[in-house]
């Protein structure tokens, strides 16, 4: 009718409140389209290609490092990549616990060897980020390979940190290449990822455009479902504050399904009468 548009304002830009109120309900948990879950076979090709980078390879071993720990953490890409956006909140230096069964190490002063060989178990102490609880702490423990753990993973990067003299507040993703600060940004993750599905091929049944740096989170709750893990337990190590997170979980997953129809012939049942069944 000739009326101008209410969404703009003077500079005939939308509003910043109605700009701001579409970035919200973009965050909302989970995401309108689903990602394609990581399989730990791809979280073994970046640990086996880290393994081999030379020493001096920081950015690349950190962002390993990252992804090991985002996908046994369950973490957000805010949680465990290094941005500018400040309303993101990733782990830190100092929401790190490693402890030797139920001795805490201190960070500080403990030996690389102790971070390395001796821990046993590492925790990430939740303080501002996304539906976590306030001081609430999540802690796993090793897994036996000498590559792919959440221990050995986090051990890195605080070793690494604590030889660049980094305050407590400092990402776990972020590197210190001699006077260069370096970021581990979402889309270094996804590119880490997509370059190591194109080496396996399509035997994953996907293409790596299909992923992104929220697939580790998708993946690792995948994993999860996959070793029989209660759904309710996933939910918690995820911080999931519904039944959405099954959006999350790919039932096209083959161990989850594979004996699905044999099991369902075993499952003969009978149903309760009603009032219109006729007494025999």
């Amino acid at each position: 009718m000739g009326a101008s548009d209410p969404r703009l304002n003077s500079a005939n830009k939308t509003d910043f409140r109605i700009k701001r109120m579409l970035a919200a309900w973009k965050k909302q948990d989970p995401p309108s389209t689903r990602v394609k879950p990581i399989p730990i076979s791809v979280i073994r090709r970046v640990a086996y290609v880290a393994q081999h980078l030379p020493p001096n390879s920081h950015l690349l071993q950190a962002v390993a490092d990252m992804i090991i720990t985002a996908f046994f953490f369950l973490l957000r890409p805010g949680e465990y990549t290094d941005t500018a956006i400040t309303d993101t909140t990733p782990f830190t230096f100092q929401d790190v616990q490693l402890s030797v069964g139920d001795t805490r190490l201190d960070l500080c002063l403990a030996s690389d060897d102790d971070l390395l060989n001796t821990s046993t178990s590492v925790s990430l102490t939740f303080t501002t980020q996304k539906n976590g609880v306030p001081n609430e702490v999540i802690r796993l423990g090793r897994t036996g390979d000498p590559f792919l753990c959440p221990v050995l993973a986090i051990a890195r990067r605080i070793i690494h940190l604590r030889r660049a003299n980094a305050p407590p507040t400092t990402p776990l993703s972020r590197v210190f290449d001699g006077t260069t600060t370096l970021h581990v940004t979402p889309s270094l993750i996804t590119s880490t990822l997509r370059d190591a599905i194109k080496f396996i091929g399509f035997d994953l049944g996907f293409l790596p455009q299909e992923v992104s740096a929220r697939s580790l989170r998708a993946g690792g709750a995948t994993a999860l479902l996959c070793a029989n893990v209660d759904p309710d337990v996933i939910r918690l190590l995820g911080r999931w504050r519904s039944d959405e997170m099954l959006r999350y979980l790919h039932l096209s997953a083959e161990p989850v399904m594979k004996d699905f129809a044999k099991r369902m012939l075993n499952a003969d049942y009978r149903i309760a009468p009603n009032q219109l069944v006729p007494m025999q």
